[in-house]
């Protein structure tokens, strides 16, 4: 498992980073077709309400699955973004099952 995590104009933060590997073990765990994970957490200055961005690409076999959220805390967005990747990822195998 492979995971590379950028911050892009947000402070590094070790325990954001250990909580989005943990949440992604899970899903590398479920899925073994799964090769790595390219995590991006933004900040939006213009949104005060919300503005945590957590970007998630997923490699695996075929096309790339993406997903994204934007949340009130780092946090709540990872476990979006990782609940749509699953959502994802349930039809993919589905897929993989039939051929």
């Amino acid at each position: 498992m492979t995971v590379n995590i950028q911050y892009v104009g947000v402070d590094v933060s070790a325990t954001l980073s250990s909580f989005t590997k943990e949440k992604l073990e899970k899903l590398f765990n479920r899925y073994e077709f799964l090769i790595s994970a390219a995590v991006h957490f933004k900040q939006d200055e213009k949104d005060y309400k919300e503005g945590k961005i957590c970007n998630i690409e997923l490699s695996l076999p075929g096309p790339r699955i993406f997903a994204t959220s934007n949340e009130r805390n780092f946090e709540v967005s990872v476990r979006e973004t990782i609940s749509d990747l699953d959502r994802q990822l349930k039809k993919r195998k589905q897929v993989y099952k039939t051929h």
